[in-house]
């Protein structure tokens, strides 16, 4: 796409810094679709002066955006919007619901549901002798039109009932509160590794392509082991957010 001269209305009496002001106003036209993926910023020296900053000023504001996955700086290119990040705090909530309050338009393809014998490590993980039937679920997840999760859980029999259409069309989670689950707590591992050759096509990348994972096992609020699940997603969409305190 074609550079993009912008207008911003500054407020140079507010206690909110002009780095910000601009860093804020362009992430809501990202947002918004204004500046769709792909179209590339101006250059700094002739953004600045249009909009009346200093190049550090300016630069902190694009930096910002940078970290937040919203832009990206390519040699011989200039400035780039790119499709943004979901970004997903570590709470216990679904994926499904995440997307949908950050306007993400969810969609769920689910690729396998069954009830098979537990093998003995999701056994373990259940709390369920081996051998025990199990729901298995498999599912794409999408942000709007691009695959973002390949999601594997299994649940005990007996929790929640579970058809292709209830999932396509809800979270896990939320099936699971409606059938009167309450979640409580979950133990939760986060890594990374490469994308296998089944991992890479289902999820548009390149076979080895970096994948964050996410092992979870979910408990109830009287002990129970309800949902035991294994997800990757796209490390070029998707970062994890963590809140620290001391």
């Amino acid at each position: 796409m074609t550079e993009s001269p912008l207008s911003i209305t500054l407020d140079r009496s507010s206690p909110v810094p002009l780095y910000f002001q601009v860093a804020q106003e362009l992430e809501r036209r990202i947002q918004a679709g204004e500046l769709p993926a792909g179209t590339r910023l101006e250059n700094e020296i002739l953004l600045a002066d249009r909009l009346g900053l200093s190049r550090p000023t300016l630069r902190r504001a694009i930096e910002y955006l940078v970290d937040r996955g919203m832009l990206v700086r390519r040699r011989g290119v200039g400035t780039q919007v790119v499709t943004p990040r979901v970004r997903r705090p570590v709470e216990l909530s679904s994926l499904y619901d995440d997307l949908a309050h950050a306007g993400q338009r969810p969609r769920t393809e689910v690729l396998r549901l069954a009830v098979e014998p537990a093998p003995d490590a999701v056994a373990a993980a259940l709390e369920v002798p081996p051998g025990t039937e199990v729901y298995l679920l498999e599912r794409l997840r999408y942000a709007g039109e691009e695959p973002l999760a390949l999601m594997h859980n299994h649940l005990p029999l007996g929790l929640v009932g579970l058809s292709e259409a209830s999932l396509t069309e809800n979270g896990l989670y939320t099936l699971l509160r409606a059938a009167g689950v309450n979640l409580k707590i979950a133990s939760q591992s986060i890594g990374a590794r490469g994308a296998t050759a089944a991992e890479a096509r289902a999820l548009g990348e390149a076979r080895g392509a970096p994948l964050l994972t996410m092992d979870r096992t979910v408990y109830d609020d009287i002990g129970r082991v309800v949902e035991a699940g294994s997800h990757v997603y796209r490390a070029s969409r998707y970062t994890f957010e963590l809140t620290l305190t001391s």
